[in-house]
């Protein structure tokens, strides 16, 4: 596929804390990729050891997980740099599952965007908490009549 066809590319690092990587959340993604809501460019499972050194899962730990579907699911575009990056925001002891998607449901829009000569100039991700932290400042506010 040409770069020029593919949706908005986005990743993210799960973190399981120690005695937690179940795998139970998977057949979800599983079923993202199934409907082509996603497309899986890229997985990579890690673990920090506690000794601090990041380590790759290796394919028994996959497959316990129920995470064998994605075993060998590679595109080169993780590397040894994102394992380190994420060694510095997990915990040591703790597994992660680091995604590169496409949001190929949004491919066709983004498409046709670049066709018209429009560009992305800025974007972001609003965490769940700080929505529900922001409406429960509202309601709040609201209630009091706004003292």
């Amino acid at each position: 596929m040409e770069l020029q066809e593919m949706g908005p590319v986005d990743y993210l690092c799960v973190e399981f804390p120690e005695g937690t990587l179940k795998g139970t959340a998977f057949p979800l993604l599983v079923d993202l990729v199934d409907r082509g809501t996603i497309r899986v460019l890229d997985i990579l499972f890690i673990r920090h050891e506690h000794d601090g050194t990041v380590t790759e899962l290796d394919a028994k730990e996959i497959e316990l997980a129920g995470l064998g579907v994605f075993h060998g699911a590679a595109s080169g575009i993780l590397g040894g740099d994102d394992l380190r990056e994420a060694a510095k925001v997990m915990t040591p002891g703790a597994a992660a599952v680091i995604i590169v998607y496409e949001n190929a449901w949004a491919a066709p829009l983004a498409i046709q965007l670049r066709r018209n000569g429009a560009h992305v100039v800025a974007g972001g991700r609003i965490p769940v908490q700080s929505i529900i932290a922001a409406l429960d400042e509202t309601e709040t506010v609201a209630a009091t009549g706004g003292r």
